[in-house]
């Protein structure tokens, strides 16, 4: 890879990391300060904090993978040492995705308007249904690791047994790719669930409209649907460009490839980066705390201005 081109790459993943982990870390603190002073922390906000974290452990991991390919490393990693980098991999990326997905359909329960009995037993029923929800992505999780645990062990008992051992999982690239596309699959899940609020969400708009009969965007509920929206539509182009980086090096074949890695990590980082600002502009709570610290952080500036001149 060429030096300008790479040192422009390494430019965008250092500021995507930084920028993800202030936003996360930001999202993560205020609702830890919040619950602290008031002894308890909505359903939104518990949501917030964890797919925060999940997001924080995606982007390091992203950033160990760039700073040392995975696949560079298995032949001076020991076995279970690859097993549970693959491990913590897929354990945040599940969570990432899965709570996002749960924020969607949190928003859909609370702020849609439908009159399927379905849809208001589950309303009804929101928490519940988040309970039940995150119950259920523990057997995908589950599966999934299955899935990993299966993979590694095949490479590793071809890998004892013949050097030259030919089959799908006998190189460390092609077991790298192989489970990459497990993740990939397992992770089609939480989209489509993301994709059916999205549109669920935009019927309710579309029905909310014609009742309130022009009234606008002053309406209170027209409010809450409009940035419900935003967030959803930002979590599923983001998400599509993370689901991206994630083909990239499968359909490539091309793992070792240096351009290919950087790029598919380039990528890989705006989801977990780029949404968690949106959600901190999306919420009022979190929104004000932003605004709150730069007034404060700008009079420091003042004043210290003042004390030089």
């Amino acid at each position: 890879m060429e030096s300008g081109l790479q040192n422009f790459i390494t430019l965008i993943i250092v500021v995507q990391f930084i920028i993800g982990n202030l936003s996360n870390g930001f999202i993560v603190l205020i609702n830890v300060i919040d619950w602290v002073n008031k002894r308890k922390l909505s359903s939104v906000d518990q949501i917030l904090i964890i797919l925060a974290i999940s997001r924080i452990g995606v982007i390091w991991e992203i950033l160990a993978s760039w700073l040392k390919p995975v696949h560079y490393s298995f032949s001076t990693v020991d076995k279970e040492n690859i097993k549970i980098v693959f491990f913590i991999w897929a354990v945040f990326n599940h969570f990432s995705l899965w709570f996002a997905t749960i924020l969607s359909i949190f928003y859909l329960l609370k702020i849609a308007s439908l009159s399927s009995p379905i849809f208001l037993y589950l309303k009804w029923r929101v928490k519940n249904v988040i309970l039940t929800i995150l119950l259920g992505t523990l057997v995908f999780l589950f599966l999934n690791m299955i899935q990993i645990n299966t993979h590694i062990e095949d490479w590793k008992y071809g890998h004892e047994r013949n050097a030259t051992w030919n089959s799908t999982v006998s190189d460390p690239a092609k077991l790298s790719t192989f489970i990459i596309f497990n993740i990939i699959m397992f992770s089609l899940t939480p989209f489509i669930l993301a994709l059916i609020s999205f549109l669920l969400l935009i019927i309710s708009l579309w029905k909310h409209v014609q009742k309130m009969n022009c009234k606008g965007y002053r309406d209170p509920r027209m409010k809450a649907h409009v940035s419900a929206l935003k967030i959803m539509v930002s979590f599923l182009l983001l998400y599509t460009s993370y689901f991206l980086s994630l083909l990239i090096p499968w359909i490539s074949q091309m793992p070792q490839s240096d351009l290919v890695h950087a790029l598919s990590l380039t990528i890989g980082l705006v989801y977990p980066s780029s949404h968690s600002l949106i959600l901190i502009l999306g919420n009022s709570k979190l929104r004000q705390a932003i605004l709150f610290m730069l007034r404060q952080l700008k009079c420091v500036m003042k004043n210290k201005d003042q004390r030089v001149t």
